[in-house]
């Protein structure tokens, strides 16, 4: 924060409390000059007013507001750049990167810094660090329990689940159906594939997703003729003709999806022959996707749950397209 805010804040602040308490002690004077009770002539739907003075209980917790007040600013941070006395922070705000985190997060903790989410991290790993731990590997080795084996217990799975509706809801949803752009985790439509270890890859390491935009190479006919084609592929009605001139320009796309279009998990070239569409599968949403492409992001979680929740989290994963398994 510049000195110039820092100083606002400051102003603001220290001005609203001395702004109060002068206004409190303008109400505790007696400035009618008649004596204490007497009735000063108003009255307003059967009330009277009285010259009396302002309850003591009501003027002491007033007071106690301002003694706090004044205690918390210099014990915490509060007033612009100013730390407090006891050097409590919320987090470290300077980190750019997770690496930076990480590091700044071990070091409030080595040297027993107050910084409130280094010590509740330290805390919820001493108190749930053995917990998942425990539920992830093989009993007393460093082993993981195999993903199909914690799907099948059902205390991991829950533990599972409450780890991805912390960290993986935002984008695929409380019930992992996903939304436009963010793939459903309940079906079998798998991008990258759907097996336990493929799972774990994509949740551990992330994904990049990239489909390119084929406006220049193809044209805007050419476009037209491929999304028919396309479309046709999953049982569309469409242009015969125009279906039968995008299946010669479909091969530029067949080096990802595949010469009968049911895609590629190595590349994450999704099958167009079903009627899962990450994007949308309306002839307008196909068409924007050949024209301008899509490009996508799964971020890699092992630096930020580690290797056991990962795998908690993938049991979940799995389980929910293999119920009956």
């Amino acid at each position: 924060m510049t000195t110039f805010w820092s100083l606002w804040i400051i102003i603001i602040t220290v001005g609203t409390l001395v702004g109060c308490a002068a206004v409190l002690y303008w109400c505790l004077k007696d400035k009618m000059g008649v004596e204490e009770g007497a009735d000063m002539g108003h009255e307003y739907d059967g009330i009277r007013e009285l010259n009396n003075p302002l309850p003591k209980w009501w003027t002491y917790l007033f007071v106690s507001t301002f003694i706090f007040a004044a205690i918390y600013l210099t014990l915490y941070p509060g007033l612009g750049n100013f730390k407090g006395v006891l050097g409590w922070q919320s987090s470290d705000q300077t980190v750019r990167s997770i690496e930076e985190s990480k590091a700044s997060i071990a070091a409030a903790q080595q040297n027993k810094q107050l910084v409130q989410y280094a010590k509740e991290l330290d805390d919820a790993d001493t108190y749930f660090g053995e917990a998942f731990k425990k539920l992830a590997y093989v009993d007393g080795s460093t082993e993981l329990r195999a993903i199909p084996e914690i799907a099948a217990d059902n205390e991991a799975v829950k533990v599972g689940q409450r780890l991805f509706l912390q960290n993986c809801s935002q984008c695929h949803g409380s019930d992992a159906r996903g939304l436009k752009g963010f793939p459903n985790l309940t079906d079998d439509a798998w991008l990258y594939g759907g097996e336990p270890e493929a799972i774990v890859t994509t949740v551990m390491q992330g994904r990049i997703g990239q489909m390119p935009g084929w406006k220049d190479a193809l044209g805007e006919q050419g476009v037209k003729e491929v999304v028919s084609y396309t479309l046709s592929l999953s049982g569309r009605s469409v242009n015969a003709k125009e279906a039968e001139a995008g299946k010669a320009r479909f091969v530029v796309c067949a080096a990802c999806h595949g010469t009968d279009g049911k895609g590629n998990p190595a590349v994450g070239a999704p099958d167009l022959t079903d009627q899962d569409w990450l994007f949308g599968g309306s002839r307008a949403d196909v068409t924007e996707t050949v024209m301008n492409g899509r490009s996508g992001v799964m971020p890699a979680w092992k630096d930020i749950l580690g290797e056991d929740k990962v795998q908690l989290v993938s049991a979940y994963v799995w389980s929910l397209s293999n119920s009956e398994q």
